[in-house]
């Protein structure tokens, strides 16, 4: 085992608040937002992988994706199972990281140096997790010690990353999101933030 990280993308919802929109192929800087999401984790890891479900193969034929693409069958019973599933891809490697990070696709606002603190902090401790802190209470992105693996691999559709948290909240510490952590759930929520960032010079 080496002093490594394994990222998960999540990234298999169907975009139902969106019609007629696969949200992960939105555009998103000279990328999409996956594409993005990908490029933001490769810096922190030594292994990405992302998890599709719902236009797994329009989206795997749309874009070129830089990273491992494992696709989960069983996506649509909850967040919990996708990332149960790409735990269990972690866990066949022949080199097993000492954490994994799990985070989302449509966090465009998360960036590498936001990643990086995550990591910092995760590596100069002895907590098991390390955990974005919002002001309803901790969530992803977050990093988790490799002696959790198997509770992460076990995860069903009634319960995600949060379950875990919550259970060790004694061994883990927080970051706050920095106004990083929107996620974009609606068309309404892309273009305002497409907006706020035009705005603040930002070339999308």
């Amino acid at each position: 085992m080496t002093k490594q990280i394994s990222t998960i993308i999540l990234a298999a919802g169907a975009s139902t608040r969106m019609p007629g929109t696969i949200k992960q192929l939105l555009p998103w800087r000279k990328t999409t937002l996956l594409g993005n999401a990908i490029e933001q984790a490769k810096p922190v890891s030594s292994k990405v992988y992302v998890v599709l479900g719902a236009n797994a193969k329009h989206i795997s034929e749309s874009m070129e994706i830089t990273a491992n693409v494992v696709h989960n069958p069983d996506w649509n019973t909850g967040m919990g199972s996708s990332i149960a599933f790409g735990m269990n891809e972690v866990m066949k490697s022949d080199e097993i990281p000492q954490a994994v990070l799990l985070m989302l696709a449509d966090q465009p606002l998360i960036d590498s140096s936001y990643l990086t603190a995550l990591k910092t902090k995760f590596f100069a401790g002895t907590n098991k997790i390390v955990a974005t802190e919002y002001e309803n209470g901790l969530g992803v992105p977050a990093i988790f010690h490799v002696s959790l693996f198997e509770e992460l691999s076990r995860l069903d559709q009634k319960f995600g990353a949060r379950k875990i948290i919550a259970k060790y909240k004694k061994d883990c510490i927080s970051i706050p999101s920095m106004d990083k952590s929107i996620d974009i759930d609606t068309i309404d929520e892309y273009n305002y933030i497409i907006e706020k960032q035009d705005i603040n010079n930002e070339n999308i």
